[in-house]
């Protein structure tokens, strides 16, 4: 339904425009100012007005007063319109401007006035404070109307009091003066709200290029769709100011960064920690797609720099995703162990068929003696020294991985680790992750070897990995630990450069460390220590009974 005419000239007479609507409101602020600011300004004038015209009034009545002979003609001659006291008063209410000079005796009788009816009668207001020896200013209603007045006694030669004067001033010429001083005023809060209008204009013009000429309405929208949009996606958002301290952080960054509300308004440095991730989202480490490690979270950070200084940088939460992908590289390594002992066993097969085909059936039994044999004790070798089931697995999976690739594994005599451990899983991940790395390092080098040693202390776990590659420069041996550093073609799953940043992760999360050094044979030796990796042995004897 459309709308009325009515609601039509409603809509016409408020303004949707940010720019009209600042304008005006800027414009009726000025005027208001200057409007007030007059009234103030006028209202002591019109006291000042009245106060210059009393004491001007009581100056002229004090010179009156002064005038030789004026107390002696008030005593030696009587009240009339020509006596010597009315033409003194009538020459100096002529000089003066004054509206009249009224003189009177101790009695308030007048002897001088500007209506000669009143001359010989008693004044009309109270003349007893001026008879008394004071002076008075005062603003009265007369005989002649409404006037500033300045009463003073008039005193003989002697000084004794013999009456009094009274000098009035006309109050219409007060307001005249005060109705004249009006234009002016008006003129100077005219130029005051013209400048005010100017500011008010480039204001609002600046006010409108900042809010893209949109309506309050609209801004109020989009806050609130911007609110309900950074609250509800499922990626963490992080703000900063200039001065890298957080103004925002929307629901899914605090649970990704183990952060609260409070943290809001607070430095990026003292929020988050030292660390990769400060690093990465203030802007330390640039890149696309950066890796960076929280806690128990592999993040993924991007970073965008914002007009004002400071940056805006988002988070995806690539945990999950990194765990598929170690459990397809650990699929992968399986599929590999198989397929390096599928072949193996067909070259033995092989070799087999051709010594009974030869008829050499000593030789061919000898043969399988060794191999069964062979395999049996690289089995058995680990499986005693390691008596956790999936670490034992892991490692004779590897064993076969790296005979396959021309690498020999081996496990020294010291290795002992009984079946106490409080997380096997995050050992199995610490030993992968340095296994493959000890392998790729080794592989292709003569005599390549990697050597594996685990040994219990009290319910410390020391892991020693060794190979015989290359070995890691000692300005690079902390680099290597960093998320997103690797020397390696990233896998077709993700990026690569988290494997030794998640083994030390790990380490540390136990309380303990991860380091790299050079090995006795001139490769890279990896040493991870745990101090709470195993259990109480009463503890670990109770579980099994159970």
């Amino acid at each position: 339904m459309s709308p009325t005419p009515r609601a039509r000239r409603l809509r016409l007479g408020l303004p949707r425009r940010v720019f009209s609507q600042v304008l005006l409101m800027q414009l009726a602020i000025a005027a208001g100012v200057a409007v007030l600011a007059t009234g103030l300004f006028l209202a002591p004038l019109g006291d000042q007005l009245d106060d210059q015209a009393m004491r001007r009034a009581l100056a002229i009545a004090q010179t009156t007063a002064a005038h030789p002979g004026i107390a002696e003609d008030l005593r030696s001659s009587r009240p009339s319109a020509d006596g010597p006291v009315q033409t003194a008063a009538d020459r100096i209410r002529t000089a003066s401007g004054a509206e009249y000079v009224v003189i009177m005796n101790k009695e308030g009788v007048r002897w001088s006035h500007t209506d000669h009816g009143q001359i010989g009668k008693v004044v009309s207001t109270d003349p007893s404070d001026a008879l008394a020896g004071r002076d008075v200013m005062e603003i009265d209603d007369g005989t002649l109307g409404r006037s500033a007045r300045g009463k003073v006694p008039l005193r003989d030669d002697a000084g004794n009091i013999v009456g009094a004067v009274s000098v009035g001033i006309e109050y219409d010429s007060v307001r005249a003066i005060l109705v004249h001083s009006i234009p002016e005023l008006l003129a100077y809060a005219g130029g005051a709200l013209a400048v005010g209008a100017i500011a008010a204009y480039l204001i609002s013009r600046r006010v409108q290029r900042q809010t893209r000429d949109l309506a309050f309405s609209d801004i109020s929208a989009l806050l609130a769709e911007r609110e309900a949009m950074l609250h509800g996606i499922r990626e963490g958002v992080v703000a900063l100011d200039r001065g890298g301290r957080i103004r925002l952080l929307n629901d899914e960054a605090q649970r990704l960064l183990g952060l609260g509300a409070e943290a809001i308004g607070r430095p990026l440095d003292e929020a988050l920690g030292a660390g990769r991730t400060t690093d990465v989202l203030s802007g330390r480490v640039s890149g696309t797609d950066l890796l960076t490690v929280r806690g128990q979270r592999v993040l993924v950070a991007n970073r965008m720099p914002t007009d004002d200084g400071g940056a805006v940088a988002t988070l995806r939460d690539r945990t999950e995703l990194e765990q598929l992908g170690r459990e397809l590289d650990s699929t992968r390594g399986l599929i590999d162990a198989l397929r390096a002992q599928d072949h193996e066993h067909a070259n033995r097969m092989h070799t087999l068929l051709g010594l009974l085909e030869l008829e050499m059936y000593e030789e061919a039994a000898e043969f399988v003696g060794e191999v069964a044999g062979a395999h049996r004790v690289t089995a058995e070798q680990i499986t005693e020294k390691i008596r956790d089931p999936l670490l034992a697995a892991l490692l004779v999976g590897k064993a076969t991985v790296a005979a396959e690739r021309g690498v020999t594994l081996s496990v020294p005599s010291d290795t002992a680790l009984p079946d106490r451990l409080v997380d096997p899983g995050g050992l199995v991940t610490i030993v992968g992750n340095l296994v493959d790395n000890a392998l790729d390092a080794a592989a292709g080098a003569g005599h390549a070897r990697v050597e594996v040693a685990l040994r219990a202390e009290n319910r410390a776990v020391v892991l020693r990995v060794r190979d015989t590659g290359p070995g890691v420069p000692a300005e690079r041996r902390e680099t290597i630990f960093t998320e997103g550093w690797t020397t390696k073609e990233p896998p077709a799953h993700g990026k690569r450069g988290i494997g030794l940043a998640l083994v030390r992760r790990l380490a540390e999360r136990q309380g303990g460390s991860a380091r790299v050094g050079e090995g006795p044979e001139g490769g890279a030796e990896f040493t991870v220590v745990l101090p709470e990796a195993l259990t109480e042995p009463a503890f670990a004897a109770v579980e099994e009974a159970r």
